[in-house]
């Protein structure tokens, strides 16, 4: 029987007495600010057992990772009509690349880059009247933390730079894919990805996509299982950019990745797992978080593979 605990601070442990490689992401200001020797871990059994160590219960801002929830309120709300709107392909290409749009005619590859994010971000425009705030009860209503919230100066401080995100939403525009006001899309976008969260938040906020059984704070189905296999396939083929085929081969897991040094990924009907280390590799992921994840399903023969 496996020692999660022992596994998960002999890993930390481990990692701690390497070189930690990387740069943070300086490129947001804000971001650029934050201590790159935090690490976290955080492991949640489907069973309910909980194991953390280092700075796992240390909010930071989850960037991209939150594309997957925004994703899920998404699908939620509005069903397959979605995906007339963005593909479930791997882009193979950069997370903010406007490369494949042009061929593609505004439709971009996928939801977990970021012009797919922003068509998602659109359609969540279009459905709410506030939706930032319906966001955000919607994530309190999956990890059960009203604590959790937005970090709003690194929400002005990446939109203050946030040149090519603002072009992706006016090019996607000029392809009818963008029906609100881009300028309304990127402030709800740029929002979003500020929200802050720890590992254990993370882990807590995506055994949705761990247990078919899993109930909301309302006690209310979250999404059918079959939805919930549907975003776990795209996490897997697409959740780490450009990067996901080299996760899936070495880690064996869906999950997904922020700039911020955050990744989370999961084992359906076992356990989520969650790490944090902001030095990113040149493929914008966390180096520390990558060889972290690598280790542990090696250790725990815990692959879905």
């Amino acid at each position: 029987m496996v020692d999660y605990q022992k596994t998960i601070e002999e890993i930390h442990e481990s990692i701690l007495r390497e070189e930690n490689k990387g740069e943070i992401a300086s490129y947001i200001p804000e971001l650029a600010q934050v201590n790159p020797e935090k690490f976290g871990i955080h492991l949640l059994m489907a069973n309910g057992k909980s194991y953390g160590t280092g700075d796992s219960k240390t909010k930071f801002s989850i960037q991209s990772i939150s594309k997957v929830l925004s994703l899920t309120l998404a699908y939620k709300s509005e069903g397959d009509s979605i995906w007339k709107r963005v593909g479930v392909e791997p882009s193979g290409n950069p997370y903010n690349s406007l490369v494949q749009l042009e061929d593609h005619k505004g439709k971009p590859r996928n939801p977990l880059i970021n012009a797919g994010a922003l068509v998602i971000c659109d359609i969540l425009v279009s459905k709410f009247k506030d939706p930032a705030k319906e966001f955000l009860d919607f994530v309190h209503s999956i990890c059960s933390k009203d604590n959790v919230g937005y970090d709003m100066s690194v929400a002005k401080s990446e939109k203050s730079v946030g040149y090519r995100n603002i072009a992706l939403c006016y090019y996607l525009k000029s392809f009818d894919n963008i029906e609100n006001d881009p300028e309304e899309v990127l402030d709800f976008y740029f929002t979003m990805c500020s929200l802050e969260m720890s590992c254990e938040n993370l882990s807590r906020a995506f055994m949705f996509l761990v247990k078919d059984s899993f109930k909301t704070t309302n006690n209310e189905q979250l999404i059918s299982p079959k939805k919930a296999d549907r975003i776990n396939a795209i996490m897997q083929t697409c959740g780490f950019y450009d990067e996901s085929g080299e996760f899936a081969f070495m880690v064996g897991l869906p999950g997904k990745s922020g700039v911020g040094g955050g990744i989370v990924a999961l084992h359906p009907e076992k356990y989520c797992i969650a790490v944090w280390s902001p030095l990113l590799n040149k493929k914008g992921n966390s180096y520390r978080g990558m060889k972290a994840l690598q280790q542990f399903t090696t250790k725990t023969e815990s692959t879905i593979f």
